[in-house]
């Protein structure tokens, strides 16, 4: 119990001051379209969290310098997000073609991305302030039961990978 209390106090003092879902808040549901391997797929939020926790990292426009290097770090470290018990899933304001080319050309194939609709671009405050038809570049780690257990909202893309991993591999202590 020590420990859960000690995770959840360093989680929350991990999280951006100015992020809209808090730690402990319950991360808004939603159906969209993505793709896998080129292929696309309806994605519900609430299905995916039945086998485990979620990886939800918005990203803003595939096929850009810092979303291409996001996605190859996620897709290097997809091995280790599925022994940890978690699946990664990608989410940006891109149509579902660009995501179906993005998902085997930059995700390689290792992970799901899908669209981000306004209303879950809303809900989960990722508009990107400097350019509003963008998500801004946020992670967010879901656990099991639907609630936001980690939050790492930062432009540059290059800690994305190792928080949410830390705060995943931190679920199962």
């Amino acid at each position: 119990m020590r420990k859960l209390l000690l995770l959840t106090a360093a989680l929350a003092f991990a999280q951006p001051a100015d992020a809209a879902l808090t730690v402990g808040a319950q991360a808004p549901d939603f159906t969209t379209t993505g793709a896998i391997a080129g292929k696309p797929f309806k994605l519900h939020l609430k299905d995916q969290l039945k086998n485990g926790p979620v990886v939800l990292y918005f990203f803003p426009k595939a096929f850009t310098k810092g979303c291409t290097l996001e996605a190859h770090a996620f897709s290097e470290a997809t091995a280790e997000f599925r022994k940890a018990g978690a699946r990664v899933i990608g989410m940006s304001a891109d149509d579902l073609p660009t995501l179906k080319k993005f998902s085997v050309e930059e995700c390689r194939n290792a992970f799901p991305v899908a669209t981000a609709s306004p209303a879950t671009i809303k809900a989960y405050d990722v508009v990107l302030k400097q350019k509003p038809e963008l998500t801004d570049r946020t992670s967010y780690v879901i656990d099991r039961s639907g609630k936001i257990v980690f939050v790492h909202s930062d432009l540059d893309w290059s800690e994305h990978v190792a928080k949410t991993l830390a705060a995943v591999k931190s679920l199962k202590k």
